[in-house]
């Protein structure tokens, strides 16, 4: 597997991540199944996994998969919602930020989190000031990485003033082309690393759906797992 580094502060990955998404929604293997699976991507050279606070008991379930393999691995999570209700909601505000990653910290078990991603920007935080507080975690040695999950450019350029931004995540296919307008060149002028998620329009690009393929809706969402 080839390698990959996101960014310019030392964030080396596997070219190949893996979306762990999917292992917590409904369809979704057993977890004595779902733990193999991701221990045979590692087996297969894959080192960077994802996974997020929004994903309901996913955290747990990447922490015990990969505990085996302590800085092996790269696990990148995500925070920015406030749980607790049926419904998460979005929040950034500073002492939530402090809250998700002390409880990712445990969930994944381990004692720092390699790249912590804002999972979707908060128009009621100032992204200075989510940034802000990334840096403070940064200075406890309890995150490695900053990075920021389907940005604008405009949010990218004021985050990156405060703190430097690792990667930025969003999804890209042959479907979705939208980080082309103007993510991918903001990117490539302030040596950020793009993560793509979706790579194979969420399976639509794999040739394995067709006309005939049924997708299960539960709820109001669709889940598919980012590769």
């Amino acid at each position: 597997m080839e390698s990959r580094k996101l960014g310019t502060r030392g964030l080396e990955v596997s070219a190949l991540g893996y979306g762990c998404m999917g292992l917590s929604f409904p369809g979704a293997p057993e977890k004595r199944e779902s733990v193999k699976l991701i221990r045979s991507a590692y087996e297969k050279g894959i080192t960077f996994f994802d996974t997020a606070q929004r994903y309901g008991d996913n955290e747990l379930l990447v922490g015990e998969a990969l505990a085996p393999f302590g800085d092996k691995v790269k696990i990148a999570t995500k925070f920015g919602f406030k749980a607790g209700a049926l419904e998460f909601k979005i929040d950034s505000s500073p002492e939530i930020i402090r809250a998700s990653a002390e409880a990712s910290l445990k969930r994944l078990k381990t004692d720092c989190i390699d790249l912590f991603y804002q999972h979707r920007m908060d128009p009621d935080v100032p992204i200075e000031d989510v940034a802000g507080k990334v840096k403070d975690l940064i200075q406890e040695g309890k995150v490695i990485h900053f990075g920021l999950s389907e940005p604008d450019s405009i949010a990218i350029r004021k985050a990156h003033g405060v703190l430097p931004i690792t990667a930025v995540q969003s999804e890209y296919s042959m479907f979705y082309r939208e980080p082309e307008k103007e993510i991918i060149a903001t990117l490539e002028e302030l040596d950020i690393g793009f993560v793509a998620f979706s790579p194979l329009g969420k399976g639509f690009l794999t040739g394995e759906i067709t006309a005939d393929t049924k997708i299960r809706r539960e709820g109001c969402q669709n889940y598919v797992s980012p590769v």
